[in-house]
């Protein structure tokens, strides 16, 4: 039976979606973007964007008692690919190579609040 979990820590949704939702073993989290919880303004550039979207990962992880370690992949989703290097360099302050999970980086044309990224995650609750 699957299970929604919910963090104050993170942003709540803007749509009919869940931050998380735990079945089968695993965590699946919605993607993030790199707006804090406490105001609907996004962090300035990529680089702001892709540690408070990491951060707001790890609050909806720890509400299972789990972290960023227990993530098995990710989808980073950027609205312009010459952001790669600047979102990569971020990404590693938090996912070393004992850590790294399995990874997709996509562009795409535009993203929810015209954030410069997103990411979401797969979580194993072991």
């Amino acid at each position: 039976m699957k299970e929604i979990i919910t963090s104050s820590n993170a942003p709540p949704p803007v749509g009919p979606y869940s931050q998380g939702v735990a079945l089968g073993g695993f965590i699946f989290l919605s993607g993030q973007v790199g707006r804090k919880t406490d105001t609907t303004e996004l962090e300035i550039g990529v680089t702001a964007q892709t540690r408070q979207a990491i951060l707001n990962m790890q609050a909806v992880l720890a509400e299972k008692n789990l972290t960023l370690a227990n993530v098995v992949k990710t989808s980073v989703f950027l609205a312009d690919m010459n952001d790669f290097a600047e979102m990569n360099a971020v990404y590693a302050e938090f996912f070393d190579e004992d850590t790294a999970p399995a990874r997709s980086t996509i562009e795409v044309a535009r993203l929810p609040l015209d954030a410069s990224m997103e990411i979401d995650a797969i979580a194993s609750l072991d």
